[in-house]
């Protein structure tokens, strides 16, 4: 039988990168350690961005990342 080209399934899932540098860093953080154990990642959304403060100054940024990746067949 042979494979359909078209459509698929899809899967999101929310991961939280960290960082103490950058949003832009947090996030690259969540997608690369994400792809360690997730296969053919294809979006990735920045949903939220936090920041955790200690004693009144910012300690680390956090980026919220929706992940899509195709479910295999």
């Amino acid at each position: 039988m042979a494979k359909s080209k078209g459509g698929g399934v899809y899967r999101i899932v929310d991961v939280v990168g960290v960082s103490k540098t950058s949003w832009e860093d947090a996030g690259r953080r969540a997608v690369e350690t994400a792809a360690n154990s997730l296969r053919d990642l294809r979006v990735a959304e920045v949903t939220k961005m936090d920041m955790t403060v200690e004693n009144g100054k910012v300690s680390a940024f956090r980026t919220r990342v929706a992940l899509s990746f195709k479910y295999e067949i």
